[in-house]
């Protein structure tokens, strides 16, 4: 087999691609592709997430990236051999979609059709996580600054480390007996955890192999039905217009984290696939300035990569940037769209939360910083001690929990296009 580019390059392949265990070394120089036939050039296109080829110029667009693989099937190969790469024509690897992947098929979509893009992979071309192992956290080897999602399940605390997630971007579990799907969408740096009904017969859920905003479009595999997963809404197909119920989600480093929870169980890369979970996929792109999809509407208020944890409420937004938070544990007690809030975050911990400061028996709280350690985050007017999950660990409202709201994190430019005009705080 030959290949294109001179970097590494190292990207997420289907679970039932001929090419799974396999992680291709780039050769040379970008030597054929120019002189690929428009078939070969598919071929190539289509085993690669989030690639495109420009015509202008029959060049390479990389956008930022360091590099990115083209295999070339068979005008570039010449011939057999063990590295000979086949593709069946007839599979639906994202470059000929099927009716339930095609933005441009029948049926209608409550977001612009002409605005949704295929991101390469195609339906369940990055595979999920149906089965998930979690491990105690001492057996996990990890960079401290390295990014995670947690959560609680009961008693117990879980992490999903964004260096799996972003090989698989779903993961289907049981929370507490019920079917829970979270997803996390490395290209948009935004994690939502939802519930699905018993009743379905299939409450899983897969990628679609489209994006709306660079943001991932989830498939329901139950009826095909398509969900924004920032918009946490269905927006075609049977169950068009249904929304979900979001679960707490924490995101931070494993640093924090292991602060923390240091007995929590976190998600094992032993995953049942071969990935290389310790190389970033998509070379620069968490920091750089460019991004690999467009956008409906950009926003320069702040840089596009920067981390912010947004709420929203009908038709009003408002972000707090994540390193705008002191160093130390900030408590902002807020109102948004006519609700009291309390926004507790930390630039050094890099982690922010918000949630409802009226409790379910219409007491009003008001919140400030503790002197108690992580995950204690802050105290009330009351003396009641909360967690960063918003759970009081202490005082008359023990086991007391904070109502959630919708907000949660993602980079910048993601928030601005699915909200144009959030205010920042």
């Amino acid at each position: 087999m030959q290949a294109c580019l001179k970097k590494h390059w190292f990207f997420p392949f289907r679970q039932d691609d001929k090419l799974t265990g396999k992680f291709l070394e780039a050769e040379e120089r970008i030597a054929a592709f120019s002189g690929l036939g428009s078939k070969s050039r598919s071929q190539c296109e289509r085993l690669m997430p989030h690639f495109r080829y420009t015509k202008q110029g029959r060049s390479i667009k990389s956008i930022a990236l360091p590099a990115i693989i083209c295999l070339l099937i068979s005008a570039c190969g010449g011939g057999g051999g063990s590295d000979a790469v086949s593709v069946d024509p007839n599979e639906n690897t994202g470059s000929t979609l099927t009716d339930t992947g095609n933005p441009s098929a029948s049926g209608e979509w409550l977001i612009p059709a002409d605005e949704v893009v295929d991101g390469g992979p195609g339906v369940e071309g990055i595979p999920s996580l149906d089965n998930p192992l979690f491990v105690h956290a001492g057996s996990i080897s990890m960079a401290a600054n390295e990014l995670l999602i947690g959560f609680r399940d009961g008693d117990e605390v879980k992490a999903l480390p964004h260096r799996i997630m972003n090989w698989h971007e779903i993961v289907n579990y049981t929370l507490m007996g019920e079917p829970v799907t979270l997803s996390y969408c490395p290209l948009t740096g935004s994690a939502m955890s939802w519930q699905e009904s018993l009743s379905r017969e299939d409450p899983t859920y897969g990628v679609s192999g489209l994006l709306y905003n660079s943001n991932l479009i989830l498939r329901d595999r139950e009826t095909g039905s398509h969900w924004s997963q920032m918009l946490e809404l269905a927006v075609r197909g049977e169950r068009q217009s249904e929304t979900v119920e979001g679960l707490q989600l924490i995101e931070t480093t494993w640093q924090t984290w292991q602060s923390m929870y240091p007995d929590s169980l976190v998600l094992s890369d032993v995953t049942g696939f071969s990935r290389n979970y310790n190389v970033y996929p998509y070379g620069s792109f968490r920091v750089s300035d460019e991004l690999l999809f467009p956008v409906s509407h950009a926003d320069s208020r702040l840089h596009k990569k920067a981390r912010v944890i947004g709420i929203r409420a009908g038709d009003d937004t408002r972000v707090y940037p994540i390193d705008s938070f002191t160093r130390g544990i900030q408590i902002i007690n807020d109102e948004f769209n006519g609700v009291p809030i309390v926004v507790v975050g930390s630039s050094d911990r890099n982690f922010a939360a918000i949630f409802g400061r009226t409790l379910a028996d219409g007491t009003l709280l008001e919140f400030s910083s503790t002197s108690r350690l992580l995950p204690v985050v802050m105290q009330d007017n009351e003396g009641n001690q909360w967690d960063i999950f918003g759970v009081a660990v202490e005082g008359q409202r023990q086991t007391e929990i904070l109502a959630k709201t919708n907000s949660y994190t993602a980079f910048w430019f993601a928030w601005s296009a699915f909200f144009p005009g959030a205010e920042i705080h």
